[in-house]
This record gives C-alpha cells, sequence and structure tokens, in this order.
C-alpha cells in the first residue's frame, strides 16, 4: 500500500529528528564502475556469486527502481557529487583530453567551486574520504580532489586493476578508524568491472565450471565469465570486509552506506571488453551509453541498521543520484546554499522504509555513440514521470513512449507513441525545455539514429 507523501514526509522527519538528537549520520558512498542491474545475486544473477553484497540487501534495502543521471563515467559522478544533472556543468561525457573536450563544448574538469556533497559535508564538520576512481578531470591545471572538499584522499596508484579494490578498502577502512569517534563522509569508487579487466587465476577459480573446453584451454585461453564474474566476486569480498569492519567497531548503526554502479555494463564490441563484456542489464534494453534501461537503471543497496528496515525491496519508488546530496544534507542537519537548485530531492522516507510517489520527473541526455546491437541504441533525450518513460531525438524525430506499469520489466518493446499523442505533445515539449536550458554539447555522428538495414527492405 502506498502511503501518502505527506505521512512519508512526517515519517522522515521523526527518524531525522531522532538521528540530529543523538549523533549525525556517517556516510560512505560506494560507486561500483559499469556493474550492470543483473550483476548481483540479490537482483537475479543466476552464476554471480556475491555473498557480501547480498547479505547488506538482507540487512537493508534493494531500490529496483535507481536511476544514474547519464550513461557513462564522468557526468554519472558529476551528478553525484553536485546533486544535478552533469549537462548543467558542461560534462556531456567522460574526461578524456582537451582536444576531445572542445570538441564536445566540455571543460577539462568539473569547476570544484560549484556546490559539492564532499564540500557541504566538510564545511559542517565532517571528515571527508575518497578512496578510487575519481575521473571529474586530471592532468595538466586541473585540480587535486581537495580542492573538492575532500580531506583525505587517493585517486591513483591502483594498478594493477586485479588488486585495486583491496588497497582501496583497505585505506578506506583506516580513514575508518582514524575518524571513527567523528562524523565522516566516505567515497569508495572502485574500478571494477571497468574494461581493461586483469582478473588473477586465483580470484577466477571460483568459477571453474566457467572454465575453457577444447582448442581455448588448450590455448590457454580464459573465458569471459572467468574473467569478469572473478573480478566482481572479488570486489564483492572486500566490500564485506568494509561492513565487518563497521560491525566490528560499533559503528553500522551510524552509518549510512549506499552501493550503486556509474551507469549500465560495457558492450563487447567495445575493444578493451572483448574479453569480458558480458555484464547484466537483467530484462533490461540497453547497455552503458545507451539511455535505454539498461544504460542508466543501476542496482541500489542501502545499509543501515536500526534506521533501514531489513530485507525490503522497494519496486515502486523512482530515486537517482541527483537525490543523494540532498538527501545525505537533510540526514546530516546541513541546509542547502541560497540560490542552490538540486535536480534531486530528499527520499529519506525511503530510506526509512516507505515508498516513495515521485514529486520531480527524471531527464537525459546522451550526445556520444552507442556500441552494439542496434536495440541497444536509443534516442538522444529521455524522461521517466510516473509511469511514463519518453524518447525521442533532439531533432524531434523517432519518439517512445512506454508505460512501466502496463509493462513492470520495463522492456521498452512496445511503443505506445501513436496511441497516445497527448502524452507525447506534453513529454516532447517538457523534453526541449529540458534540453534548451542546458549547455550543448558537441554531438559524435551518429548519435540518435538507429538507421538498420531490415530484411526486405534494402
Amino acid at each position: 500500500m502506498m502511503i501518502s507523501r505527506h505521512s512519508n514526509t512526517a515519517i522522515a522527519l521523526l527518524i531525522l529528528t531522532f538521528t540530529l538528537a543523538s549523533a549525525r549520520p556517517n556516510f560512505i558512498f560506494i560507486f561500483a564502475d559499469d556493474l550492470g542491474w543483473g550483476d548481483l545475486g540479490c537482483y537475479g544473477h543466476p552464476n554471480l556469486k556475491t555473498p557480501n553484497l547480498d547479505k547488506m540487501a538482507d540487512e537493508g534495502l534493494l531500490v529496483s527502481n535507481f536511476y544514474v543521471a547519464n550513461p557513462v563515467c564522468s557526468p554519472s559522478r558529476t551528478a553525484a557529487m553536485t546533486g544535478q544533472y552533469p549537462a548543467r556543468h558542461g560534462v556531456h561525457q567522460h574526461f578524456s583530453n582537451h582536444v576531445l573536450h572542445v570538441a564536445r563544448n566540455m571543460p577539462d574538469f568539473l569547476d570544484p567551486n560549484v556546490t559539492l556533497v564532499t564540500r557541504l559535508m566538510q564545511e559542517n564538520g565532517y571528515k571527508t574520504g575518497h578512496f578510487g576512481k575519481w575521473h571529474l578531470g586530471s592532468g595538466a591545471g586541473a585540480p587535486a580532489p581537495s580542492a573538492y572538499g575532500i580531506d583525505v584522499h587517493n585517486t591513483t596508484g591502483y594498478s594493477p586493476r586485479h588488486q585495486s579494490t583491496e588497497k582501496m578498502v583497505n585505506e578506506s577502512i583506516a580513514f575508518i578508524e582514524e575518524n571513527q569517534d567523528e562524523a565522516f563522509y566516505l567515497n569508495v569508487w572502485t574500478l571494477v568491472p571497468h574494461a581493461t579487466l586483469d582478473t588473477t587465476d586465483k580470484q577466477m577459480a571460483a568459477y571453474p565450471n566457467k572454465a575453457p573446453v577444447g582448442a581455448a584451454k588448450d590455448r590457454g585461453f580464459s573465458t569471459p565469465a572467468q574473467i569478469y564474474y572473478g573480478a566482481i566476486t572479488d570486489m564483492d569480498f572486500h566490500i564485506g570486509r568494509l561492513m565487518s569492519k563497521l560491525d566490528e567497531l560499533g559503528l553500522s548503526e551510524k552509518t549510512l552506506v549506499v552501493f550503486s554502479s556509474d551507469n549500465g555494463p560495457e558492450d563487447i564490441h567495445v575493444i578493451n571488453a572483448t574479453h569480458s563484456g558480458i555484464g547484466s542489464a537483467g530484462p533490461f534494453r540497453g547497455r552503458k551509453r545507451s539511455l535505454y534501461e539498461g544504460g542508466v537503471r543501476v542496482p541500489c543497496i542501502v545499509r543501515w541498521p536500526g534506521h533501514t528496515p531489513s530485507g525490503r525491496v522497494d519496486v515502486s519508488s523512482v530515486l537517482s543520484t541527483v537525490d543523494l546530496l540532498p538527501t545525505f544534507c537533510s540526514l546530516a542537519g546541513i541546509e542547502l546554499p541560497k540560490g542552490y537548485h538540486s535536480d534531486g530531492q530528499d527520499v529519506s522516507e525511503v530510506f526509512a522504509g516507505t515508498a516513495l510517489e515521485r514529486d520531480l520527473p527524471l531527464f537525459w541526455d546522451w550526445t556520444g555513440v552507442q556500441f552494439g546491437e542496434v536495440i541497444n541504441k536509443s534516442p538522444g533525450l529521455a524522461l521517466r514521470s510516473g509511469k511514463w518513460k519518453f524518447l525521442m531525438n533532439p531533432d524531434g524525430t523517432r519518439k517512445e513512449l512506454y508505460d512501466f506499469e502496463a509493462d513492470p520489466q520495463a522492456m521498452e518493446i512496445d511503443n505506445l507513441a501513436d496511441l497516445y499523442p497527448d502524452e507525447v505533445t506534453r513529454f516532447s515539449k517538457m523534453l526541449m525545455e529540458f534540453k534548451s536550458s542546458i549547455p550543448q554539447g558537441g554531438v559524435d555522428k551518429p548519435t540518435g539514429s538507429n538507421k538498420y538495414p531490415m530484411p526486405g527492405n534494402q
């Protein structure tokens, strides 16, 4: 049963009042890299072994409808840090080099002076840390993470990749131990399972039934399943170490942990993923770089014993990374700066165990190329509003409308645009207004096109 929005807000305020009266919560945000919605046991993967993340879900909340704000890395991370759509900051695609940035109408790095969750936490007495991937700008002239309100950080030195999660979790544990008596905010942004993976024989040994046979075995090959699954199971193991440390230090009930991924799984057609790109988007159409569900709908697990009900699966609330900043600040009792407007909203009530009827629609724009099978290549603009998902190209072509109540698996196959012209008109206007409100990125051709020679139409 859906509780009214006003009742939900009241519940969240009661929990917030209780929390602030005792102690402000700590926050840990774990962001995996290119992990698909279906890549965990608790999300239904039939083969992947993720006992620690599955336990985390058993102890807390699993969110089915959780979205990132862009289908690739840097923009997605920008949204998590700022609580705003990344294009508002000119971050349309991943940070690369100056020549590409000019072509894409992008800066060379995220402006460190914008409103950031890490700085808000730091300015309000939190000790802040960041270990793992950064990808918010690097190279000549790019600010260090310390310029973004981060006290302790390491965003380099994680090569080789197969040791990266262990190293960053070691550093995260040291940070927690040092700051266990004060409030802290911590980002743990893994490099796994982003290609190119270099999974070890020991890590792959967890999947002997996925070993190659015949000539492939004779030539010493490993299968994509061994490589990909082994990397994720190793990541899961070290996340389990982090959760155990919170338990050991008596910090679990004081610490809100959110686990998610920066976008959907990589496509095996991309050259650096040809040996491992078999991540699962679950039942969804689309992968990384696509605005279909598989590209932007990702896992989300919330663990906060004593505050977040255990074993809860929320299949109705629609959440996004742009919600994290306003939610974390609300729970910490931090007032948002005057003049700052998040594209997200406070979703504390979802973390408290009640469903949310979302106030704000979600918007996406994508200006980059899309790889792989044609069925995964989406239009360049999209929105989610209630039960509806609407996509179209920036020039107004290829309009697609999907009803997720009629199709709860969100397959995005049955285009209803012809049946609901009023909705198409309304959503087209909303998308174009959104597009006109953000800085325009340079478009990588042939973004937004889905031309494909079908049989009989040569």
